[in-house]
């Protein structure tokens, strides 16, 4: 492909340019994908702790709901969860952490997880659904650091097909056209030279 390049000076100035552009994009990519591989293992940590923590808090509530709803109505406990005044929204966000738009969520709550009258109901199932409210903050982060991870990975995937391409396909191209360039502008400068000693003998030869 470097034979296909223009042997003049100003396309040698311009593969220089270009080569140290992509060494210097090379090295920032690098720096950028070892950044976000740092902060990936850091979030995939909290994963892993709020997954173990939302998973352990869910078996207990449910095991109290099991406990509290086993003597209630079958009936009578449909109709009371079935109808709530509970409202809840979420307020997306999101922030450029390296390149990568991280979501930020905000959980907004109104009214009460359960409508129904405390003294028809036992204690365990309204403590159940106490629960059960408490961890959904927990579930909201737990998806916000989940997606978290997700987008990191695929940046940095990204990432690295960006260095592979500056390293070994765009810089070992232009290191090969920049030597082509200065081979052939080489053999043109003593072809040249050649030329002008052959010019002086001719001369000299005539007088």
């Amino acid at each position: 492909m470097a034979t296909n390049v223009k042997a003049t000076r100003m396309e040698l100035q311009k593969k220089k340019k270009n080569y140290k552009m992509a060494k210097r994009g090379h090295k920032l990519l690098k720096e950028k994908r070892d950044g976000l591989m740092q902060k990936f293992m850091e979030v995939i940590w909290k994963v892993r702790a709020l997954r173990e923590e939302v998973e352990e808090k869910l078996l207990k509530a449910i095991t109290v709901f099991l406990s509290g709803s086993a003597y209630v109505n079958p009936a009578f406990l449909k109709e009371s969860l079935a109808y709530s005044d509970y409202k809840v929204s979420i307020d997306v966000k999101k922030k450029n952490i390296m390149g990568v738009k991280i979501p930020e969520f905000k959980l907004n709550r109104e009214g009460k997880p359960y409508s129904y009258g405390l003294t028809e109901t036992t204690g365990d199932l309204d403590l159940s659904l106490k629960l059960l409210d408490d961890i959904l903050p927990l579930l909201i982060e737990l998806t916000r650091i989940e997606k978290t991870a997700q987008l990191m990975a695929e940046e940095i995937e990204s990432t690295r097909r960006r260095v592979n391409a500056l390293e070994y396909i765009l810089i070992p191209e232009l290191q090969g056209a920049i030597r082509y360039i200065t081979m052939r502008l080489g053999e043109l400068e003593r072809q040249n030279l050649t030329m002008l000693m052959k010019v002086k003998e001719i001369v000299a030869a005539e007088k």
